[in-house]
């Protein structure tokens, strides 16, 4: 059986994007360990009308935020790597200066010490220079940032389609087989 893949999920706008990555790692069959930020348990129901726990019940193992003895803490813990989708400027800032005081930022912490694939699903518009810096840190350290920029090419027809493309670049990213969005050519 293959590693599990750790995902958190912050506190800025795209939970969205969350929630259809974790239907479809499900569908996939990837083992997902699962950690929720308190500022995410606020905007998950507001963007998705979806209570948190209906969208916990989508991964295999669920991690309170303020767990720093979850497994996910350790790099002992074997994963294929993290996701923190939609990740927040302020989770970007805490991983980009190893700030690791919630269990989302010590996991991306382990994640990078241990070289493994950590995509940061970053979420804000316009950007400023000390967000771009920290996005230039992480990606020194190993990090790939991958904001959920939209593609035109496909024809997408609803928000749905719009949401697929970028969960499928995210398990491009993560080197996960699935199709989810159309693909160019």
């Amino acid at each position: 059986m293959a590693d599990p893949l750790v995902v958190g999920i912050s506190g800025s706008s795209g939970s969205i994007v969350a929630v259809r990555l974790l239907e479809a790692l499900r569908e996939l069959g990837v083992e997902v360990h699962l950690t929720v930020s308190e500022a995410a348990r606020s905007v998950i129901p507001h963007e998705t009308g979806l209570p948190v726990d209906k969208v916990a019940s989508l991964a295999a193992h669920v991690h309170e935020a303020s767990d720093l003895f979850a497994p996910i803490a350790s790099g002992s813990f074997r994963t294929r790597g993290m996701v923190v989708v939609p990740c927040s400027m302020k989770t970007l800032a805490g991983i980009a200066t190893g700030y690791a005081d919630n269990l989302i930022l010590r996991a991306a912490d382990v994640t990078l010490k241990e070289r493994r694939p950590l995509v940061l699903v970053t979420r804000e518009s316009p950007l400023s220079l000390v967000h771009i810096e920290n996005m230039r840190a992480v990606t020194l350290a190993g990090a790939i940032v991958l904001p959920p920029v939209i593609t035109m090419y496909s024809r997408p027809g609803t928000v749905d389609d719009l949401v697929g493309q970028v969960t499928g670049k995210i398990l491009d990213a993560l080197r996960i087989d699935g199709e989810v969005r159309k693909r160019w050519g």
